[in-house]
């Protein structure tokens, strides 16, 4: 009999997906266990493994096509049954149907699945077919930087799990000075990728809060218009779109903006980075912020709570959590047509209980995982207050848009240079000198943290990183 491959449900929110690429053909034989597609959800791109051996009869979606959950998407025929050749057909698209994004932007693993026919993996490497037929297998984020370099993957030699090509061979073939170029010329300049020049290219980077990695600028031909095109929301990008919308029209926020002097932060971390460095640990100011954000916690409970419009008695209550998990918002990359992308937040899990080396390990850890693979749906979910920061593209001050059901979410810019009055501790002589200022902006949700509760936590913060002996213990 044969066996129908339904569109599973991956996470508790989907109820559509996309079929992102087709990596098995009718006629194929497949055994449980085997990838047979990249099925994009509302939050990740993964890929879905089969639980049954057969012989691949009809694929009955096509590639680009979304469907509801519950919509069969493959048959499998058992042995002895006859085998059709029938082509994906692209009927079965919904009004959301768009054409499949030429990588995912993240994956993620999943805890369930309705269907009893396939399971998602926990990761999604890229395997682009090559011009000879043949396939490439590299990971996504090794996929952008050769193509923001024009390095052909082709002739790249891999070095990761059964000869994919990770990040560190492009950059390797683009060390050597005469990287595989596409359309095998090799005597064309190339460019550093896009990524290290905005310094987004090392994970541990979203988290720098210094002002070194600005995009370069390349200037256009003179006179050459812009492209005018259209390019279609991935499942992911659209739930974003829908959540802080309704982020916005339903949680009052209010902005509140102190200016933390970094000075003897900078020192200590770079004393402690100068004694760390045998053992391969290098602090970020961001690790020292999301210490001092989840200790400060610990004074002003309510910044680490949850609206409950039910309540106990069904009326609204004011939830305080037991556990401080810091969520880190981590900017996925565009591809080259200009799609994908996306943001993802990491959850730190009681980070009130970690060291800075731990903080440190699992924040680069998380960054590298999101853009080389996806994180997990576990590895994304239950944060209870949100750190963003903009810092490593040299901007000073924002604003961001409280990621629900957190009641605050804070913006950090850049630690620049700048006059201040420093104050002779013997003495109290005051002169003016140059200090690096770091300035932080929470935005909070008024229902439940008042502007005196806001400006008292930021004030509580300041001090630990302005004192920042006291988060080493």
């Amino acid at each position: 009999m044969a066996i129908e491959v339904k569109m599973p449900r991956l996470s508790d929110t989907m109820e559509q997906g996309t079929v992102v690429r087709w990596a098995v053909k009718p006629g194929q034989r497949v055994k449980s266990g085997d990838v047979i597609a990249d099925i994009e959800t509302d939050k990740a791109t993964m890929e879905l493994q089969t639980f049954d051996d057969g012989t691949v009869s009809d694929l009955a979606v096509a590639e680009g096509a979304t469907v509801k959950v519950g919509t069969i998407i493959m048959t499998l025929a058992e042995a002895g049954e006859s085998v059709g050749t029938k082509a994906p057909a692209a009927a079965e698209k919904t009004e959301s149907s768009k054409p499949a994004p030429a990588k995912p932007a993240a994956a993620a693993s999943s805890g369930s699945s309705s269907t009893a026919s396939a399971a998602p993996a926990k990761s999604a490497p890229a395997h682009p077919p090559a011009a000879n037929g043949e396939r490439v297998f590299a990971s996504p984020l090794a996929r952008k930087i050769a193509g923001e370099s024009g390095v052909d993957l082709h002739g790249v030699h891999g070095s990761g799990p059964s000869g994919r090509i990770v990040r560190k061979d492009v950059e390797a073939a683009i060390g050597s000075g005469t990287p595989p170029l596409r359309g095998g010329g090799t005597d064309s300049p190339h460019q550093a990728p896009a990524a290290e020049r905005r310094g987004t290219q090392e994970p541990a980077k979203i988290s720098n809060l210094s002002a070194g990695g600005v995009p370069g600028v390349a200037l256009p031909p003179s006179g050459s218009p812009l492209q005018s095109r259209t390019i279609a929301l991935s499942n992911m990008r659209a739930t974003i779109a829908k959540r802080l919308v309704q982020s916005k029209a339903t949680i009052p926020h209010y902005q509140v903006t102190v200016a933390a002097r970094m000075d003897a932060l900078l020192a200590l971390r770079a004393q402690l980075n100068e004694q760390l460095a045998s053992q391969g640990v290098k602090l970020s100011v961001n690790d020292f912020l999301v210490r001092a954000c989840a200790i400060a916690m610990h004074q002003h409970p309510h910044v680490n709570s949850r609206w409950n419009d039910a309540g106990s008695n069904g009326n609204p209550s004011i939830d305080l959590l037991p556990d401080i998990n810091i969520g880190v918002a981590i900017a996925l990359p565009l591809n080259d047509k200009g799609e994908g992308g996306g943001l993802v937040v990491a959850t730190l899990r009681q980070a009130d209980r970690l060291g800075l080396r731990q903080i440190s390990a699992d924040t680069k850890r998380l960054g590298e995982k999101a853009r080389a693979k996806g994180l997990s749906i576990e590895e994304m979910s239950d944060s209870t207050f949100t750190i963003s920061n903009l810092g490593m593209f040299g901007v000073e001050h924002f604003t961001a848009i409280i990621n629900p059901p957190n009641v605050a979410i804070l913006a950090v810019g850049a630690a620049v240079e700048q006059p201040v009055v420093k104050t002779d501790p013997k003495t109290g002589a005051k002169t003016i000198g140059v200090g690096h200022v770091m300035q932080m902006t929470m935005s909070s949700d008024h229902r439940i943290v008042d502007g005196a509760m806001a400006a008292q936590y930021l004030a509580t913060v300041r001090e630990l990183l302005e004192k920042p002996a006291t988060l080493l213990v």
